[in-house]
Parts: structure tokens; sequence; C-alpha cells
């Protein structure tokens, strides 16, 4: 069945706040019957053209008093200025009648702002990006605000970190909607492998098909972060899954479409690329807290995943540390 997604914005919205996440379903209308297409809507708080952020303009299919109809999923972006910015008690009105009537609803970065002038996030747990969590708590003190995570769900509604954490939400939000394959196939699209949240990389969920937060998959993934420099033996892993040795494989395999081996080089690759990137440890620091066994194996696995060396790669993307 068609599902609607509608994304608000504003003049001065962050352009991949919007495109970021319409991408990822227009993306998925590739893989699907043409009766499941997602059909997607910009709904404007303003009339006319709408210049975003970085100068780009955007015009909307329709303004929000136009916008009456029930949707699949509700989204506010963010930008730059939203903390400072409240677009009225009739805009208000209008988001809370509207997210009433949506199946689901949400915000990409600090569009959690609009939600929370409009009374929409009393009692719920919900992220923005990291720069803004304190004004956020500040603002609905009510809420519990999670700024280490790329997303959150609470219920039906879903809030995301940063900018490109929409595409992290909207990738975990698709594969509910249409199955882990899909999603996979869509990130597979937009090339996307890895994301950070606050200087924080984590195992990006669209490298393997979502795992359901309680299932033996999804704890073990925590699993394996929380603990890098273990063994991570399979033994170990299924000790942490409550699983006998064979059937843990098993599933894993099954549900992650990979190894748990796999998976483990995959996550200590992740963590070696932020150390990298954002610290000056030296090479065997980073082997060893990301649990490689020396230097030089993480030298070969980097250069078998991705091309480069650590030294090389540091130097192609690290801030000035």
């Amino acid at each position: 069945m068609s599902k609607t997604v509608a994304i608000v914005v504003f003049n001065g919205v962050q352009s991949l706040d919007v495109t970021g996440p319409m991408d990822v379903f227009a993306e998925a209308n590739r893989f699907l019957a043409q009766e499941d297409h997602y059909r997607l809507e910009v709904i404007g708080v303003e009339r006319g053209a709408m210049a975003c952020s970085n100068g780009l303009t955007l015009q909307a299919h329709r303004h929000f008093s136009e916008a009456l109809q029930p949707y699949d999923l509700l989204l506010t972006a963010g930008g730059p200025q939203l903390p400072m910015l409240d677009f009225g008690p009739a805009f208000d009105a209008w988001l809370r009648d509207a997210t009433a009537l949506a199946s689901r609803f949400g915000s990409i970065c600090n569009g959690a702002f609009m939600l929370a002038r409009a009374g929409l996030l009393e009692g719920r747990t919900v992220t923005t990006h990291w720069n803004d969590a304190a004004a956020l708590a500040a603002l609905c003190p009510g809420a519990r605000i999670d700024a280490d995570r790329l997303y959150v769900q609470d219920g039906e509604l879903f809030t995301s970190a940063g900018v490109t954490a929409g595409i992290d939400l909207s990738l975990y939000l698709l594969g509910r909607d249409h199955g882990p394959q899909v999603a996979l196939s869509v990130a597979k699209r937009l090339v996307v492998f890895t994301q950070r949240s606050g200087g924080q990389s984590q195992f990006s969920p669209f490298l393997t098909p979502h795992a359901e937060p309680t299932s033996a998959v999804a704890l073990v993934q925590l699993y394996v972060l929380a603990n890098l420099t273990g063994d991570l033996s399979i033994a170990d892993l299924a000790a942490a899954a409550n699983m006998s040795a064979r059937n843990f494989s098993r599933v894993f395999a099954r549900d992650a479409g990979m190894t748990p081996a796999e998976f483990v080089e995959r996550a200590r690759v992740d963590a070696a690329r932020v150390m990298l990137e954002s610290t000056a440890a030296p090479l065997k620091t980073v082997a060893y807290q990301c649990g490689f066994r020396d230097a030089q194996h993480m030298r070969s696995v980097f250069n078998r995943r991705l091309g480069v060396t650590p030294q090389q790669f540091r130097l192609n993307f690290a801030a000035m540390v």
C-alpha cells in the first residue's frame, strides 16, 4: 500500500534535512511495486519560494494551512536558526492536529524544536543535533533528550540527530515498512556506510539489515561496540546472546546478512576511523583500542576494506589535531 511522507520546511531550512530523507524514500520506489510507492510532499511554513541555509531555494507543494490530509509519516526539518524561530500559534495548532492524524511523526535534526513549541515532546524521549540538545532541554524540560543517539523512537514519535542522521532514520523507517533488504538496497544506492554523531562513530545500522532492539543480533552488536578490545570470539558473542555457538552463528548470519567475524571487523574499522579522524594517537594505540592485534594487522585490514592505509586515511580525513 502506498504511503505519503511529508516534510515541513521554512525559510532557513537545512537543505540536507529535506533532501536526505526524500532521497531515501524516492530511491526506495525503485525497489517497490507501483502500488507500494512512497508519495512525497513538502509542506511550507511560509508561502512561495523559501531559501535554505545554503542558498538553495525550495518551493513547497502546499502551505501548511492547506495540508489537511492524514500523512503516514510527517517530519519537521531543521535549520541553523530554528531554535530561535517561533512560527506562531496557528502553525503550532496545525502541527498538533497534523501529528494527531499522522500514523507516525517526528523530526530531523533540530526540527524537534517545532515539535517542542507545539507541546508534542512532553514526557517523550527524543534526540536532536548534539549542539542543540541543551537548548531543547531548556525549552522542553519535560522531555528526555538523548543526544548520543542517531535516532530515537518513542512510540509513534521518531526523532533524529544532526543533519545526515535523517538518512539513518529514514532507512530505519523504510526497513520497518518494507523489510531489511529494501533498506539495504537503498543504502547501497546512496553509498552510505557509516554515520557519526557528536564525534562518535557508530556502526551504521544500514550496513546490515535492521535488527529489532531486543533481538540477539542487536544485543550482540551493542556488546561488540562496547567491548572492541575483547576477544569477541564466536563463543564470547554466543554467551552474550545467551545462545549456543552453533545456533548463534546461524541466527546472526541469517538476520545480519554477514558472519559475526565480519561484523566485528567492520565495527573495529569504524572505531579506528573515528580515532584517526579526531585524535593524534599513535597508530599502535589506535590499533590496540579498536581491538586489532597490532598496527600491522590494522594496516592490512584497512588496505583490504578501504584501499588505503591508516596513515593515508588520517592524512586525507583527519581534523586538525
